[in-house]
């Protein structure tokens, strides 16, 4: 008997409504669960939220903001960061390193014709060949075809309005107070660090569980 696919949308440091939502999925050894990236930075415990991830023996997919404190510490450069990284820079032990470095990009399952990414694709183009720099960042496509943040072009179309599919997309990344569900994929990132809900994805039956944030511990 095959068990669940189950996506959990970016949990920024939220260890325990991250704990809740595990709890309330009551996971059994059959179930597979991929973090969609943005584990870390901005809530109150990146590293207990990596030991978590890393107890639950989850396959984690790498974000934007893992992408950036890698890049930082390879590089040293401070370009890189933002003004709250340094802290979670800080805290992270060689283990947390390690598991950071470890993180895929995108996570495929063929059999459901499902792919599981932090930001999600540029349309048009064969998705399993698009880079960190896109698939991490990406929320709308610029006049120029090319990917974008939302903040940059807020008139622009976001990259989930143009995708057509197949596959169907499963994403976080861009925060909003609802799951955003189109025919080709659904967008999970409700906002729990900015006071909104963790969202898990439940395949194949299709269902969401949700769990409040205690509290809303960052403001963008």
């Amino acid at each position: 008997m095959n068990g669940r696919l189950i996506a959990i949308g970016d949990i920024h440091g939220c260890h325990v409504e991250f704990a809740e939502l595990l709890a309330q999925l009551a996971l059994t050894k059959n179930d597979r669960v991929v973090l969609l990236g943005d584990l870390i930075n901005r809530g109150p415990d990146s590293c207990k939220v990596i030991d978590l991830a890393r107890a639950y023996h989850v396959t984690s997919l790498l974000g934007n903001h893992e992408l950036r404190l890698l890049k930082y510490r390879q590089t040293g450069e401070k370009k890189y960061l933002k003004e709250q990284d340094m802290d979670t820079f800080t805290k992270l032990q060689p283990a947390d390193w390690e598991y950071l470095e470890s993180m895929s990009l995108t996570f495929e399952e063929p059999e459901l014709n499902v792919v599981f990414v932090h930001g999600g694709f540029l349309p048009g183009e064969p998705w399993p060949k698009q880079g960190a720099e896109i698939v991490t960042r990406i929320q709308i496509v610029r006049r120029d075809g090319k990917p974008g943040k939302r903040a940059d072009e807020p008139e622009a179309p976001l990259w989930a309005d143009l995708w057509s599919g197949p596959p169907f997309v499963v994403y976080g990344h861009t925060p909003r107070a609802d799951i955003h569900k189109l025919k080709w994929s659904v967008g999970i990132d409700t906002g729990c660090v900015l006071g909104g809900h963790l969202t898990a994805y439940i395949l194949p039956e299709k269902r969401f569980i949700q769990v409040r944030a205690k509290q809303r511990y960052f403001r963008s």
